[in-house]
């Protein structure tokens, strides 16, 4: 007879989850929440939870602020639920993400994971002027011919996939002209839509190599530890449980595509049957419902989904 509950997995977004207020009420309500938040204020030498909490909005969007304000409270909210359901086998996380799914997995500290993408989202954003590179989502059309299109707008420049989310969505990223015009030509060959998001830089593509090569550097100072449960990394849509490995995945992911879909499937051919959004927003919540219906998602982004997703955990019947 094996549990049911062993097929749990949990899932960390990245970038552009933030909202001012996440995280507040947990914090409140729960000391273990607080102390999270606190640990960061200490860690970054600055109340990275005022801003998180209260705004304000347009400091909240600055990347080297964004990236470890939603790892923070994603590991906030993982500290209460983790308190209170089964362990999971499984953990991924979307680009930024995957930092918290390595906290979660204990392959880095906390403190260590706050601190490096706080410089992860510096060195992303000085690696290409603003204005130099743009990303835009192209919806309803399949990856091959998404790669066709980046190919035959690139001309010359770069333009590529960086984020493949789900048959439905996939995000594209490179040079501002080359992105704007593989949008355009993405319409043009019956796409449903495509449309230029409101990104500070192009993220996910080659531009990003000196971003790259100044991270690498950081990640080669922290001590790694093997990750308690297995990670699915972005980069390969592998299951990583070694500490070097993890490193290296971590590296490569800066200019690497994001290959959700296949991290989400790949967990899914192990036997994961819950998957559970831990962290602000519900953006991989909405991606498992375009990936596979069948499978159970939820989400904690607050006191209301926490609440509903471990009444939802422990009434679930043994098999």
């Amino acid at each position: 007879m094996t549990n049911s509950y062993h097929s749990i997995a949990l899932l960390f977004p990245g970038q552009g989850s933030q909202a001012v207020g996440m995280g507040k009420d947990l914090a409140q309500k729960y000391p273990l929440a607080r102390q999270t938040f606190e640990e960061a204020d200490a860690a970054l030498g600055y109340k990275l939870s005022q801003i998180g909490f209260d705004g304000p909005e347009d400091q909240l969007r600055l990347t080297e602020i964004t990236q470890p304000a939603i790892l923070t409270m994603s590991v906030a909210a993982l500290r209460v639920l983790e308190t209170r359901i089964p362990k999971p086998c499984f953990v991924a996380g979307h680009s930024l993400g995957e930092y918290s799914a390595h906290v979660a997995a204990g392959t880095m500290t906390f403190a260590d994971a706050v601190r490096t993408v706080r410089h992860r989202g510096k060195y992303m954003q000085e690696a290409v002027p603003v204005g130099v590179g743009a990303m835009a989502a192209i919806l309803g059309m399949d990856l091959a011919k998404v790669s066709e299109v980046c190919r035959d707008a690139a001309q010359g420049e770069v333009c590529s996939p960086a984020n493949i989310n789900s048959q439905e969505q996939i995000v594209i990223s490179g040079n501002t002209a080359a992105v704007e015009r593989a949008a355009k030509l993405a319409e043009e060959r019956g796409a449903k839509k495509a449309k230029l998001l409101p990104v500070s830089a192009p993220f996910h593509c080659s531009l990003m190599k000196p971003a790259q090569d100044r991270l690498q550097i950081d990640l080669d100072k922290l001590t790694l530890q093997k990750p308690s449960y297995p990670v699915a990394c972005n980069v390969d849509a592998e299951l990583v449980s070694e500490n070097l490995r993890a490193r290296d995945t971590l590296v490569r992911q800066v200019t690497g595509a994001v290959r959700w879909e296949e991290c989400v499937r790949l967990l899914i051919a192990q036997g994961v049957q819950t998957f559970i959004e831990v962290g602000p927003g519900k953006v991989l919540w909405g991606l498992m419902r375009q990936i596979d219906r069948s499978k159970t998602a939820l989400n904690v982004s607050d006191d209301a989904s926490l609440t509903k997703a471990i009444a939802a955990i422990t009434q679930q019947p043994v098999s």
